[in-house]
């Protein structure tokens, strides 16, 4: 199988600030990241009707492109189940979708049967609305034992209770140009490109170092010192919370060897200095501008858009140097809406790792679902654009090494100031370790009320 369209939304903290948003970027080819919707209604997805026609009709409330419509999914279902009748309305930002979501639980009305949730979201649902959601764990048909671990505990309240079922995840791998790495002198075979940097970042930095030695003309290693430090902070299970629920990202060292690190490249002179998701970061897949670039699975697609003809089998995959996840959705059964008994079994139904797999083949999201690994549609998965790159076994090796993330609440506002307001200003102006750091946590305290 060959996978030709990867995925629609990518979910991320970066991603998410409100200039990534406003690009509304491509993530399946002529899909936007946020902003390509195949239905935009401003309800968000009102409560269930009921019945209608003799038939259940069930709502399903998404943000983006969310890829199960777009699958077939519904259709499918639909057609084993004469009775049931899926309709699905579409927020296009997910910045507008997420706090009507808030709002709507909180009044406990104008709710879908079914609700996604993106990843940076999942943490405050579960800490703050699991009272207000259906433990879906008890649903025939879910096992959490098809799923991988770190993914379902995601969903999981303390007490054991799974509000949301994961539909996708973005394990990362090193996207990288074969033609300039070869000018560059360095390895092109992607198992040999991964031996570069295989299990420390600081051996990535030392590529780049390799690399800047005989760089092509006007290229440069990575595109930013800020896409550096999301991937390295992403291998890691402790960021910014604590397990006990504190933040802790000032004095925790693995965000401080994340910062550390994308310093270095960007005072070693690596970087193309770019801000991802903006124009220009597009244009410089499209001159192929930089060598390298973090990518989870749902960027491929995006990569593919943005540099074109020009860049087909030019671009490769390899592991990245640590397993490390960046994105990813759950869909949730509220209690307040009128099916909850069928929401629940059309949830766990669009999350099992056949349907999961399905996605994968004709969406490019990358199933949760551990269990879909070994399917068809997973396995021999290659893409033809990033010469044939076998990116079902390559993504999926990275989700089953990616740690158990302790998130939390606000991870979205400190990832997003940690990297537009401090590691932007290196990158991009000069500015010293210490004083960029100190306008990012400055940042961060404002927005938190610190």
């Amino acid at each position: 199988m060959r996978i030709t369209v990867p995925n629609r939304r990518a979910s991320s903290p970066r991603r998410r600030s409100r200039r990534l948003v406003a690009v509304a970027a491509v993530a399946a080819l002529g899909a936007g990241l946020l902003a390509g919707c195949a239905e935009d209604s401003d309800d968000g997805g009102r409560a269930g009707s009921g019945s209608k026609d003799g038939k259940t009709t069930i709502k399903v409330g998404v943000f983006g492109v969310f890829g199960l419509k777009e699958a077939g999914l519904y259709d499918e279902y639909m057609k084993k189940n004469p009775d049931i009748v899926i309709e699905q309305t579409s927020i296009e930002r997910n910045e507008n979708y997420y706090p009507r979501l808030l709002t709507r639980l909180g009044a406990g009305s104008g709710l879908a049967d079914i609700q996604a949730v993106e990843v940076n979201n999942i943490a405050e649902i579960v800490e703050t609305q699991s009272d207000k959601l259906v433990d879906l764990s008890k649903t025939p048909g879910v096992d959490k034992n098809k799923y991988l671990d770190w993914k379902w505990q995601q969903g999981t309240t303390k007490d054991g209770k799974t509000v949301g079922l994961g539909t996708d995840i973005g394990p990362q791998g090193i996207c990288y140009r074969k033609d300039l790495f070869k000018k560059a002198g360095l390895p092109t075979d992607r198992d040999k490109v991964s031996e570069l940097w295989a299990g420390d970042w600081n051996k990535y930095l030392e590529a780049g170092k390799k690399y800047k030695k005989n760089a092509p003309k006007n290229t440069a290693f990575v595109d930013s010192a800020g896409g550096v430090m999301a991937a390295v902070t992403g291998s890691y299970e402790d960021r910014y919370y604590d397990k006990s629920g504190e933040i802790i990202y000032k004095s925790n060292p693995r965000v401080k060897e994340a910062w550390d690190l994308g310093v270095d490249f960007a005072e070693e002179g690596l970087t193309a200095k770019l801000q991802q998701f903006q124009k220009t970061w597009d244009q410089a897949y499209a001159n192929g501008t930089f060598a390298t670039v973090s990518c989870p699975a749902w960027m491929l697609g995006y990569i593919k858009g943005k540099a074109g003809e020009k860049g087909e089998d030019q671009w490769d995959v390899a592991q990245a140097p640590m397993p490390s996840n960046w994105g990813g959705s759950f869909i949730t059964v509220p209690k307040a809406g009128k099916n909850t008994e069928e929401a629940a079994k059309l949830a766990a139904w669009l999350t099992a790792p056949e349907q999961q797999a399905k996605l994968f083949d004709k969406q490019g999201s990358f199933p949760s679902a551990s269990a879909a690994y070994d399917l068809p549609q997973v396995a021999d998965a290659k893409h033809p654009y990033f010469s044939d790159a076998p990116i079902g076994k390559i993504f999926a090796k990275a989700a089953e090494g990616a740690p158990v993330q302790i998130l939390g609440p606000k991870d979205l506002i400190i990832a997003q100031n940690l990297g537009d307001v401090g590691m932007l200003q290196v990158d991009q102006k000069g500015t010293s370790s210490e004083e960029a750091w100190k306008a990012a946590t400055k940042a961060i305290d404002n927005a938190l009320d610190k």
